[in-house]
């Protein structure tokens, strides 16, 4: 069991900020207005400071759900 984790854990992915911007193509407001909305996955925290980061898997999920939207 402890090995599934590990393993699971290897494959988790942060993204900060700035690749969220890259990736999606929203703005830092746009971010925050969608996350405050509950229409966009919410951060999670990086230390006892500000430092924030998204899981990967969940803005890939995020964008898919967008372009399933779109069609």
């Amino acid at each position: 069991m402890a090995e599934q984790i590990r393993n699971a854990l290897i494959a988790i992915t942060i993204l900060r900020r700035k690749q969220v911007e890259a990736r999606t193509g929203l703005s830092r407001s746009g971010i925050y207005e969608r996350i405050a909305a509950g229409t966009f996955p919410a951060p999670i925290k990086l230390g006892n400071g500000r430092a924030v980061g998204w899981l990967e898997h969940e803005i890939n999920d995020w964008l898919f759900s967008r372009i399933e939207a779109s069609r």
